[in-house]
């Protein structure tokens, strides 16, 4: 993985649109779930706080989402554009998955993003709770990878 400082369009500040796009890359990259591609969207000491995790630097970043998506199998994203103001954005966001026992969780949450004038995020502060479903409760049936664009979003499906 390189640590050149790559610029990441679309660049603060933001407007609706702009953060919109941003919002459905994101969700496109960790529906790929490539640690090292999702890792070249964050500034190289960036800091996380991820439920009780605080990964800083893009080495931890791929290290804990290599952990994460092991652990979470069958994990397909949804994110929601919440509000946006400069270099900030706050999103909401839902995801399926299950464990190595079969157990199936919908895990929802909220981020707060703040970018640096390259596009690239620095700080990425999320809040998780996960609620245990019954497969037959799923409502992300893509194929594994980027939500197809006529697949609701969030609010489409009432979450």
């Amino acid at each position: 993985m390189t640590t050149v400082h790559q610029p990441r369009p679309p660049f603060p500040p933001f407007n609706r649109e702009t953060a919109a796009q941003k919002v459905r890359m994101a969700e496109d990259a960790w529906n790929n779930r490539d640690p090292e591609r999702v890792a070249l969207a964050y500034t190289v000491d960036s800091q996380w706080r991820n439920r009780a995790e605080f990964p800083a630097g893009r080495e931890q970043i791929i290290e804990f989402l290599t952990r994460k998506w092991q652990t979470e199998r069958e994990y397909r994203l949804i994110k929601e554009l919440w509000a946006f103001d400069g270099n900030r954005i706050a999103v909401r966001f839902a995801y399926e998955w299950h464990n190595q026992n079969s157990d199936w969780f919908r895990s929802y949450g909220n981020e707060n993003w703040e970018f640096d004038e390259n596009g690239l995020m620095h700080r990425r502060y999320a809040s998780i709770n996960d609620l245990p479903i019954q497969e037959s409760e799923r409502k992300f049936h893509w194929p594994q990878g980027r939500r197809p664009d006529d697949h609701p979003g969030l609010s489409d499906l009432g979450l």
